[in-house]
């Protein structure tokens, strides 16, 4: 065996033999070039240095890659339905529309909180939330008396009908034409499944479907009349409805008549046209409403007509929201044609509600909302002991939220809730409301509803049909270019 030698290797050897005598730590500090703590530390920090650009370069790629995507995306102001086009240079096809605008939203911040806004030239008006649920804004002075004046003379000019009919018909064939059986309406009916029908089960069936405001106190005279109940215990169970046919309670309210104060709204309306040819305040006050909502403008002129109601001494409109759920069997009454379905369900779909008060009342008259800012949503205890909390007639006084009619004054706020993507999302429940009863006076308010419909693609293909351009017009800053208000009269319905 030579003498030991000083190699890379020594210290690794696995040879037998003498072993090595240990240097001092002092001698092993100035390694050299060579040796194993020097390869050691090169190998790791080489290996960290190339991890380090590894992961700069994904994150250089990703950040490339969102960019593009972020740009295809960019909202514009309003739905685009045939400008996006395929690598080949075609455009794709008519039922598919690039997802590319965001609804703003107002901020309500807190109840309380006031902002100003400039809606007119020479004008700052103040808005303050109401109420964060549902989003409720109160605007003052939003019209002019003279606006208001004069938007009451075209209503009266135009002629006002009744809101509501009597009673309604046609829910027997209806109910035929769904191939309902007793069982499955009685389960529909049935909102905690408890397999038997309580009183406020029936009110809200037969509120929604006849028109009339059944209070419990009707409801049992009913049932004592038509002798319902068997057991007399306020309840009906799966036996007992089988019994009745599904136009019983229509049938015997139509033999003891039905007063006014008895229907779920008693007022007269007409609606008035806001488009290019009608009247300069008419036209001034959908601008107005552009401004406030923050909305494209080919939104807000493909929407429903002006509203104009008014309620005598008696007057009033029980609790109820704008709109309805949206399920994919039902379809939005102002996109039913362009969605090309047919289905026996339809809501109105008005996203928006602006509400504008054209006289104050000297006496009732309010907007009542039940519910509002309320913790939780519950429909079953809407009405408890007796205590209804939608009648506005006799309990408008125990609403979360009044608002008293002041001439010019506007209130605004949102029936839907946002998806999270910037479009319509779901109903927001809270948004319950209802016109208390006018105990003096005469009442007149007006309603501008936007509708837009919760699915995109539909809300893109209306507005396509509507506006009827040919498909190579160039589009301007707004999106889509529409005609203001065409052809309202045609696919508006009196909801």
């Amino acid at each position: 065996m030579t003498d030991n030698q000083e190699t890379p290797d020594a210290e690794d050897s696995p040879s037998g033999g003498a072993t090595l005598p240990l240097r001092p730590p002092c001698e092993r500090l100035p390694c050299h070039k060579s040796s194993v703590c020097s390869r050691s530390y090169f190998v790791v920090v080489m290996v960290f240095f190339h991890v380090y650009i590894i992961n700069v370069i994904a994150l250089l790629l990703y950040v490339h890659y969102s960019s593009g995507q972020g740009d295809d995306n960019r909202s514009r102001d309003a739905p685009r339905g045939d400008h996006r086009r395929t690598e080949s240079g075609r455009p794709p096809s008519k039922t598919d529309f690039l997802r590319d605008v965001s609804l703003t939203r107002v901020e309500g911040i807190r109840v309380g909180h006031v902002q100003k806004l400039s809606l007119v030239p020479g004008k700052v008006h103040e808005m303050r939330t109401l109420s964060m649920k549902p989003l409720l804004f109160e605007i003052p002075g939003f019209l002019s008396e003279d606006e208001c004046r004069v938007v009451m003379q075209l209503a009266q000019l135009k002629g006002l009908m009744e809101s509501q009919l009597m009673v309604q018909e046609g829910q027997e064939e209806l109910a035929k034409e769904l191939n309902l059986s007793p069982e499955e309406i009685f389960n529909l009916l049935d909102i905690n499944q408890d397999g038997q029908l309580q009183l406020h089960e029936i009110l809200t069936h037969s509120r929604v479907r006849d028109g009339i405001w059944l209070t419990p106190e009707n409801l049992r005279e009913i049932y004592a009349g038509l002798k319902a109940d068997k057991d007399g215990n306020g309840l009906l169970s799966l036996e007992e409805f089988r019994l009745l046919s599904s136009d019983a309670f229509q049938r015997f309210l139509m033999q003891q008549g039905v007063k006014r104060s008895q229907l779920v709204r008693n007022s007269r309306h007409t609606w008035l046209y806001q488009g290019k040819g009608a009247h300069q305040v008419l036209q001034d006050i959908k601008t107005r409403v552009t401004r406030l909502t923050r909305l494209p403008p080919s939104l807000v002129d493909l929407s429903e007509p002006l509203q104009v109601v008014r309620y005598e001494e008696g007057g009033h409109y029980h609790a109820h929201h704008d709109s309805g759920p949206v399920y994919p069997e039902t379809a939005c009454t102002h996109t039913r044609l362009a969605a090309n379905t047919s289905t026996p369900f339809e809501t109105s779909c008005r996203y928006i509600t602006v509400l504008f008060y054209l006289n104050s009342v000297e006496g009732g008259g309010e907007t009542a909302f039940p519910v509002a800012d309320n913790r939780t949503y519950d429909e079953v205890s809407l009405i408890q002991n007796d205590i209804d909390l939608m009648d506005t007639r006799r309990n408008c006084d125990k609403s979360n939220l009044r608002v008293k009619p002041t001439k010019g004054t506007a209130v605004f706020w949102y029936n839907y809730l946002s998806d999270g993507r910037g479009w319509v999302g779901e109903q927001d429940e809270y948004a319950l409301h209802g016109g208390c009863v006018v105990t003096h006076g005469t009442k007149w308010v007006a309603n501008k509803w936007i509708n837009i419909d919760p699915d995109y693609q539909r809300q893109a293909h209306y507005q396509q049909l509507v506006s009827q351009q040919p498909e190579e017009e160039e589009e301007d800053d707004e999106g889509l270019t529409l005609n203001p208000d065409t052809k309202n009269s045609d696919v508006h319905q009196d909801l």
